[in-house]
């Protein structure tokens, strides 16, 4: 029987988890944050890819069957190339995929594999949100370049007008702990009025990394009146609906309501902000990819 997989580059991911897990408790987690090679946002799409591939060979090689990247760099720059060419190998139910060639995954038996994302969940829930049609995205740089939001939102109303901002001192923030104090006040103030300066008639900002609510109070106070777009509760109930519409994978899941944590990096450290992040103390385990 099998768990369900969430993968973050980091700390961000934590935010997911902690709200899948408020709202479909019952399930065993394994959360995996590659917080020695974090952030993500600034590498190429090659080395995006290669990590977040990694990731994810250890966690089905973990017995996961279903996996989460609740990692909107991952999911914007890998997501598709998993989906498309590496997820098919995986779920024949015959044979092993050629291990001499960097990247390749092992079979799972028979069992059915996948990998979702983060992003779809979220913009699906944009046009209902918005009045004045005119949407900001707060993201990595890895994010931004890739314009995965924007071309998921013209699939769904392409009458909207998206507007985007790289925030690149953001997540580093947050992951040293500086994101409470209020040396982060100038580079919160910084990004967000320069999403607003580039179209004063947004209304709706979709914060497009699992980092982003750490700060969201201080973004509020400078985007005053906008609505806030938080990532947790929507992936949550999507991730909900689609396990009653599959149940080829519900049926594999334990559920015995456990979580474990492992890390790539130091895992006391890990440890010690994870528990800040989720209000709860954890222990973490090191592991390496």
């Amino acid at each position: 029987m099998a768990k369900i997989g969430i993968f973050d580059s980091g700390y961000g991911g934590l935010t997911i988890l902690d709200a899948i897990r408020k709202q479909i408790p019952e399930y065993d987690y394994l959360y995996l944050g590659d917080n020695a090679r974090a952030p993500y946002g600034t590498h190429s799409f090659d080395v995006i890819y290669r990590y977040t591939l990694q990731a994810v060979n250890y966690l089905i090689n973990k017995n996961c069957a279903l996996i989460i990247l609740a990692c909107n760099t991952a999911s914007a720059k890998a997501l598709r190339t998993i989906q498309q060419r590496d997820l098919p190998r995986i779920n024949e139910p015959y044979g092993e995929a050629d291990r001499s060639t960097a990247g390749r995954l092992e079979m799972v038996n028979d069992k059915m594999v996948n990998v979702l994302g983060v992003i779809r969940p979220t913009v699906e829930a944009v046009p209902a949100i918005t009045k004045s049609k005119h949407v900001g995205i707060l993201g990595t740089p890895a994010t931004v370049s890739s314009e995965s939001y924007m071309l998921e939102l013209e699939k769904i109303d392409p009458s909207l007008v998206v507007s985007q901002q790289a925030c690149p001192m953001w997540v580093p923030l947050i992951e040293s702990g500086e994101h409470n104090k209020p040396g982060a006040d100038y580079f919160v103030e910084e990004y967000v009025q320069a999403i607003l300066n580039k179209d004063p008639q947004i209304d709706t900002l979709v914060l497009g990394c699992t980092h982003y609510p750490l700060l969201q109070e201080k973004i509020a106070k400078v985007a005053k009146d906008v609505n806030i777009i938080a990532q947790g509760d929507l992936v949550a109930k999507s991730l909900k609906d689609y396990l009653e519409r599959h149940p080829e994978y519900t049926s594999q899941l334990t559920t015995g309501a456990t979580c474990t944590y492992l890390t790539t990096e130091n895992a006391d450290r890990f440890s010690q902000s994870a528990s800040h992040f989720l209000s709860a103390p954890i222990s973490a385990e090191h592991i390496d990819l």
